[in-house]
């Protein structure tokens, strides 16, 4: 057959009804992208679509823009004919997001969410806001377990949740758990045996109560940005990668004490504590068996000063990532404690900026086994420091890493290497105490500096 002239279109098959000539499985799989109220009117599009809603693998009951949400008073009568006409069809995915604004449509919207528990879902987000309501910010999901042998994943968003919905010990599926975007979780447990991942973020735990968190087949945590008590982590042996961040406001501080034992009645974070003794690790005996493991504190909790009071020791840990808050001078203890009780380390990252991960110049540096302190890692590969600027704090941290044997050093800017340099320099005549030998002969190498803008900064040992 010749090609169509320029120009023209082939002639299509069956008068150009392509969609037509597609399996009825694959159209259901499409029409479950579409919001459930598109998906529905697609029945008047010919009698074959007349019912092809109705087995739609996802369900997205959502309204308005992300702006603004649907109130579900405008809802009520949709949805509810929507789940009496699928029955207990499959479904695959299903996303709720809308407004709850009457007292009156909570138990409506826990049926909903009962309902499609019934109908086997595998992945199911809530998103159902209660702004600006009198009652209170936040919809609570009824106070009964979730009980479903196929519900895989479970995201929560801006959901007020109590310990029963977060008992987990009849979901023997779910594997991923994320809550996020301000969801309240005072609950005194969340417990399940089979979750894999888990990430709470920009979210409310309690203020007198720590959460626990049991989740002993965990290989993935995210802990980012959440208020209040921190929760304590029980054990969790097949751990491959933790990220715990404090930015936000936390009880967890104390005003006259570094390490929460001050025992004042006035002190909101240490006085009255339940749920935790004071010889109890809170985070991280349960980050000790990560390989790869982030540390950041930008608010100056006491929770890791605390914990490394118990003496966890990190038998697994390969590549780990930690503020300046871990790099308190003048005997930068939290850093050398997690270097001498993480014996296999092979990467080692520092950050000196708290305003983000935005960094203008990084250093980087190679671990010299030789004559190495017996208590550091002889498998350290990388040790990498990232600023704003080479200041006298970085200059601190360098000369404690030089006592390490790091003997190597490359910044990536010209700017960078001229401040170093002439910092370096200063320090080196100015100060009275000694210098590290591996940071002695400072020698430039720029052979590739046309091909690569960076500066090598090569210590040797004399």
């Amino acid at each position: 057959m010749p090609p169509p002239q320029e120009g023209k279109r082939a002639a299509l098959p069956s008068g150009g009804d392509i969609i037509g000539t597609l399996q009825d499985d694959l159209l259901q799989h499409v029409l479950s992208f579409l919001p459930a109220q598109q998906a529905v009117r697609t029945c008047v599009l010919a009698r074959r679509w007349r019912d092809l809603w109705k087995t739609a693998t996802g369900l997205r009951i959502t309204g308005g823009h992300e702006s603004e949400l649907t109130p579900v008073h405008e809802l009520r009568e949709f949805v509810s004919h929507l789940l009496l006409l699928r029955a207990r069809a499959p479904i695959d995915t299903c996303k709720f997001r809308f407004d709850v604004v009457s007292d009156d449509d909570v138990p409506r919207v826990s049926l909903w969410i009962r309902h499609v528990i019934l109908c086997q879902v595998r992945l199911l987000q809530l998103n159902i806001s209660r702004e600006n309501h009198v009652a209170g910010p936040y919809f609570y999901v009824d106070n009964l377990p979730l009980v479903s042998r196929h519900l895989r994943s479970l995201e929560l968003i801006d959901t007020g949740l109590n310990d029963s919905f977060l008992d987990f010990a009849a979901c023997p599926a779910l594997e991923d758990l994320v809550i996020y975007n301000g969801s309240f979780v005072h609950v005194r447990k969340i417990s399940s045996k089979s979750l894999k991942r888990l990430a709470i973020i920009d979210s409310s735990f309690n203020q007198h109560i720590r959460t626990r968190i049991y989740v002993p087949s965990l290989i993935s945590l995210r802990l980012e940005d959440n208020w209040d008590r921190t929760p304590v982590l029980e054990s969790m042996p097949l751990l491959m990668a933790a990220f715990v961040r404090f930015i936000k406001e936390s009880v967890d501080r104390c005003f006259y004490s570094d390490s929460w034992d001050c025992h004042s009645e006035y002190c909101q974070g240490c006085y009255d504590l339940q749920g935790v003794n004071s010889d109890e690790c809170v985070l991280l005996k349960g980050l000790s068996e990560a390989e790869n493991l982030t540390l950041i504190d930008e608010h100056d909790t006491f929770i890791f000063r605390k914990d490394l009071n118990c003496s966890p020791t990190f038998n697994k840990l390969k590549t780990l990532l930690l503020n300046e808050y871990w790099c308190a001078p003048p005997d930068f203890h939290a850093l050398a404690y997690i270097l001498e009780h993480s014996p296999i380390l092979e990467n080692l990252t520092l950050h000196f900026f708290s305003k983000g991960p935005v960094h203008k110049v990084e250093i980087k540096g190679s671990y010299n086994a030789v004559e190495s302190l017996a208590a550091i890692s002889e498998h350290l590969k990388t040790v990498e420091v990232r600023c704003n600027s080479v200041d006298a704090e970085v200059l601190e941290i360098l000369k404690f890493l030089g006592t390490l044997n790091i003997c190597k050093l490359t910044a990536n800017t010209l700017h960078a290497f001229c401040i170093f340099a002439v910092s370096l320099y200063a320090w080196m005549n100015d100060s009275n105490e000694e210098i590290p030998s591996s940071l002695v002969k400072v020698k430039v190498v720029t052979k590739y500096f046309e091909q690569n803008p960076a500066l090598h900064l090569v210590g040797e040992k004399l």
